[in-house]
Formats: C-alpha cells, structure tokens, sequence
C-alpha cells in the first residue's frame, strides 16, 4: 500500500517515523509541508496524520485515498465529515491510551479515596489537619463509557476489590465490569455510586450527560474523575458541589475550554486536583503503538474483514 504520513511540525516526540514501520513492505513518504503533501496525495492509498492537522489538509487532489488514520481517538473536533473524500474510512487510534489510561484512573481513584486533594491544600496552608480514609475494597465505582478506557480502569479498580458498574449505550455485558447498565438507567444508578468515572466519548448523546442535577444526586462525599472530554461534565456544577462539601473530590483531566485561561475559577476550587489533558499519552511509545494500530487495519482492509479502528461519523466514536 502507498501510504504517506503527515507530521506536524511541532510534533517532537509524537513524530511518526520510518523505523516505526519495520519490514512491513508498504511504499512510504514522509512529510510536515504543504508542498510535501501536495506531492504525495496524487498516488496514496493511505494518510496518517494527527487529529487537529487531518481537516485542514483537505480538500486536496487524492484520487486513490482509501484509509486516513489519525493518531488520537476522540475526533469530535473533525465534525461535519463532509471534508473526508467520497469512498474513503477514517480511522482513529483506539487501544493506544488503555495502559496509560488505566494506570492513570488509578492514581485518581487511591489519591481521592485517600483523601489527597484535602491533605494538599493543608500542606499550602501549614495546617496539621488529619484526613482518615476507607479502604476501597467493596466501594462502588460507577464508569460512563465501557471502551478501552473505561475497561482499562475497571480492571484496575477491581484489582482493588471495588464493584464497577459500567455505563453503556447497549446493556451487553462485559468481562471487566461487575454489571452493565444502559445510559438510559444512568439517574437509577448515580445514587449508590461514591466514584464516578467519565471516560466517554463526547457525542450529541454524551454532551451535557452529567449535569448539576445528576451531580446533586451522587451520594454525600462522592468523588468524581474525567478522562473523556470536558463537555460532558457541568464544571460550574462540580465546582459549586465541591466548594459546598457535597462532593468529597475530584480529578479532572479535560476542560472547556483548554487550556484553562488564568483567573478561571478550576485554578482554585477546594479539593480539585487539574492535569493539563495528558493523562494517556505516553511519550515513549504514542507513535509506535499508533502505527501498529494503524497496520492491523491495513492488514484487515487488504483482507477485506471490518478494520477494529474504523471511526463511525454518524455515531461519533
């Protein structure tokens, strides 16, 4: 297959490169310029290229594209679809963020079961204030969305003994989850849970999903975590159920808007710990991991069997 792969030309550690490839046989081009772009699109069958770069390369002349791979997973952003040529799948790097994710959902979970968010702000303000806590085991964790993030960090949460309730569009069970519940069933559920796990996609469906209300309704001293996408939790809700002590905690690693501008009120909320949406990127692996993706698909196009990573523009994910 002829395949070009678009660098940006910040890209750094996150470059694509040829090594990344081994003998896989496929005629490759690199490029980070208009021109080199230009160039290459006339004769590929494939382009592999990143999420915020992909919609501002077309339209272009591409007559054999069949396959454009992004390496992120959320392509929200690409939306309306209409710049994708006729006949041609996007793809996206699922699976690439699950180890990091789930080690990451873990950190989150321990440090606001052990009450870290309260022990920080004593430590800013020299005060000897003890914060007991409870073991995990046993506590019940409720996660919005089952893809490979959310089984990611239920498996490391039933590591700990926790029952994980997972929140889906379809009640299918799962292997990493002790029950599966639809979002519809999503305000039964909230009340029983005292962590909540936002690893969704954002789509029409998912936008807005956890509002104040369903926040108000999640027990007293809940703890909340965000890995997904920023709009899908009410930040002045959280914030405001955090500031009056209903809410316990919170981990948020997505925001609107991003970068979080000074002075906005996320900076100083009591008991929110904020990581600059990098909690499933892994430097030293991204792009490889994201080129293997990307070759399973190839292997399962030229075979003529459905691509794992083919992104549903209709569904969102």
């Amino acid at each position: 297959m002829r395949i070009h792969v678009q660098n940006g030309p910040n890209d750094g550690v996150f470059e694509v490169t040829e090594a990344m490839f081994g003998q896989s046989g496929h005629r490759l081009s690199f490029g980070t310029t208009q021109a080199a772009f230009d160039a290459a699109m006339p004769e590929a069958e494939a382009l592999i290229t990143s999420g915020s770069l992909a919609k501002t390369l077309f339209p272009c002349t591409a007559p054999n594209l069949r396959l454009v791979f992004c390496t992120s997973a959320g392509l929200e952003k690409l939306a309306p679809y209409d710049w994708l040529p006729p006949g041609c799948e996007l793809l996206n790097n699922s699976g690439v963020h699950a180890l990091r994710g789930g080690e990451y959902c873990a950190m989150a979970i321990l440090m606001l079961a052990a009450r870290m968010p309260a022990m920080i702000a004593s430590q800013h303000a020299q005060t000897w204030q003890k914060q007991f806590a409870t073991k995990l085991r046993g506590r019940k964790l409720g996660i919005l969305g089952t893809g490979d993030l959310g089984a990611a960090a239920a498996r490391q949460a039933r590591h700990f003994g926790m029952h994980v309730t997972g929140i889906r569009t379809r009640d299918e069970p799962h292997p990493d989850f002790d029950r599966i519940v639809t979002q519809a069933q999503i305000d039964a559920v909230l009340p029983g849970l005292e962590f909540l796990l936002i690893a969704a996609p954002l789509t029409p469906v998912t936008q807005g999903m956890i509002s104040r209300q369903r926040l108000e309704s999640l027990p007293q001293g809940a703890c909340v975590i965000n890995i997904g996408r920023g709009a899908i939790l009410d930040q002045d809700g959280l914030c405001d159920l955090l500031e009056a002590g209903h809410l316990s905690g919170a981990v948020l690693d997505v925001f609107v808007p991003e970068p979080i501008p000074p002075g906005h009120r996320l900076w100083t909320t009591r008991n929110l710990i904020i990581t600059p949406h990098c909690s499933v990127d892994d430097p030293a692996s991204y792009a490889a991991d994201s080129v293997a993706v990307f070759l399973d698909n190839v292997a399962a196009f030229e075979q003529g069997r459905p691509m794992p990573n083919r992104f549903d523009t209709i569904r969102g994910y």
